[in-house]
């Protein structure tokens, strides 16, 4: 059974299966603003093999484990909480809670979504409670992006595409693989072209995937949607070194299997987490680079104690359809500046993000029976 959440100017939609996120809506100057995307597919089209999550493909999700799963393969790909079924927990308002049937690594899985009054943002977080190991995770936000998009990030320290292409017979891609680079204005691209990472799309039909790795001096860790044709833009916020690395998936027509079938048009995928597994050229290395800068390469479980992922997705009217060039997060305001000097101040829930720490680890949060 599908559940809504809401508050005053913004609500979202929550599935049991695979602990998505099915719908948000934000209500801004006037405009009504749906960042995301769903796949265009009908539950049977899928195919049984796929992963069960490829049946509702759309919104925003955990991804844990992140990736194809050690012994399923690609059917499990992104794990049991992309998967499997989670069960709604008695809530405040505003709020909704639940936890995953089943265990991530022994670990129990719970899951918060909130929404405040006159905030533009959905606030979410992910407790991972005991386990056993460390494992590649992430937020898995899907975006509608069909008249295009123009990105910006927070400073990056290199941008990486893993170690071979999504797909390699049964469709297209635009990005070189396995390649590293510090400049996502001059990407290298398949047959010896660059690709600016500022743009969306990169090509007339092509899947894609490329991590940025943040800079741990960075004061927030932000991607920023510009769409100019909807005149808004959407932003995801994290901790830059609680979750240090941004993926990006450009699935636009690059897939032509069933249930793709060169159909899946206009999906931008912003991934926030830590999986060092997608880094083709990192990963092999030793130490990594993000180990070696002290940097969570993975979220690593407590046996005894708990793990939390905090994430923000967001949107706001924005009629000049400026590139973003600055996002800045100052205790309950948030402050975007286009490249041009347009300029937004939004409510935002002070310390949240806790992004004066890199810490994982907290307390137990008051109030909770896990």
């Amino acid at each position: 059974m599908p559940h809504d959440v809401s508050a005053r100017a913004i609500r979202f939609g929550f599935s049991p299966r695979g602990g998505a996120v099915t719908d948000l809506a934000i209500t801004d100057e006037g405009r009504l603003i749906t960042p995301f995307h769903r796949a265009p597919w009908a539950e049977d089209e899928v195919p049984a093999d796929a992963p069960p999550h490829q049946r509702w493909l759309g919104g925003d999700f955990l991804a844990a484990p992140m990736g194809p799963d050690s012994d399923l393969g690609l059917a499990g790909l992104h794990g049991p909480t992309a998967n499997g079924l989670w069960r709604v927990l008695p809530s405040p308002d505003g709020t909704l809670r639940a936890v995953l049937e089943g265990a991530v690594q022994g670990a129990s899985v719970i899951k918060e979504l909130s929404v405040q009054d006159d905030h533009p943002f959905l606030y979410q977080r992910h407790l991972f409670i005991g386990g056993n190991g460390a494992l590649p995770a992430s937020n898995h936000a899907m975006l509608a992006v069909p008249n295009g998009a123009k990105l910006s990030f927070s400073r990056k320290r290199w941008w990486e595409t893993p170690a071979a292409p999504l797909e390699t017979e049964r469709g297209r891609s635009c990005l070189a693989y396995p390649r590293r680079t510090e400049d996502p204005a001059e990407f290298p691209g398949a047959g010896g072209r660059s690709v600016n990472l500022h743009q969306y799309p990169w090509g007339e039909a092509h899947e894609d995937f490329v991590s940025g790795v943040e800079d741990p001096a960075s004061p927030l860790g932000w991607t920023a949607v510009v769409r100019p044709v909807e005149a808004d833009v959407i932003l995801c916020l994290k901790n830059p070194r609680a979750l240090p690395m941004t993926m990006l998936w450009h699935s636009n027509g690059g897939r032509d299997h069933a249930p793709w079938s060169s159909r899946h048009r206009g999906c931008l995928g912003v991934e926030d987490g830590a999986a060092l597994p997608v880094l083709g050229l990192s990963a092999a290395e030793a130490p990594d680079p993000l180990t070696a800068a002290g940097q969570p390469a993975l979220i690593h479980l407590n046996p005894t104690g708990l793990v939390e992922m905090r994430h923000v997705i967001g949107a706001c009217h924005w009629p000049t359809g400026q590139r973003v060039a600055g996002v800045m997060l100052d205790g309950d305001a948030l402050t975007i500046t286009g490249d041009w000097g347009a300029e937004r101040r939004l409510p935002i829930r002070d310390g949240w993000l806790d992004t004066g720490s890199g810490e994982l680890l907290r307390p137990t949060p008051t109030g909770w029976d896990v």
